[in-house]
């Protein structure tokens, strides 16, 4: 059995993979005139939101941890963004977009949870 890293037990980890995951399904399927700008951006930022978590957990001071997670949540509100900006051109469905919005809401509440945690260690 596979010993997992810190970072990979948390659920804001697993869910943003969940995320991260959602929005290459999404993009897959935008105008070819879009793999290298808007669906690129998207997934960039959708893969930032995960990276920031597992380096933030990393860090030994509290104060690099939060830094690390309040990038997470800067990049999972650049994607909402860009989903919004994708659904108006409707390269999404509303169904899509709603299921989208659902899981980035409570990814943001629960990012706002771990960052208060973290406050309150300091």
């Amino acid at each position: 059995m596979n010993k997992l890293f810190g970072f990979q037990k948390l659920e804001i980890y697993q869910q943003s993979k969940h995320l991260i995951k959602e929005t290459y399904f999404i993009t897959r399927n935008f105008p070819e005139r879009e793999a290298y700008s808007l669906a690129s951006q998207m997934n960039r930022a959708a893969v930032s939101i995960s990276s920031n978590i597992a380096e933030g957990s990393s860090r030994n001071s509290l104060k690099d941890k939060m830094r690390f997670i309040n990038i997470s949540y800067g990049s999972l509100m650049e994607l909402i963004c860009q989903m919004e900006i994708s659904y108006e051109l409707c390269y999404i469905t509303s169904d899509r977009y709603e299921s989208f919005l659902v899981l980035s809401r409570d990814l943001s509440v629960k990012l706002n949870n771990y960052m208060n945690y973290l406050k309150k260690s300091i």
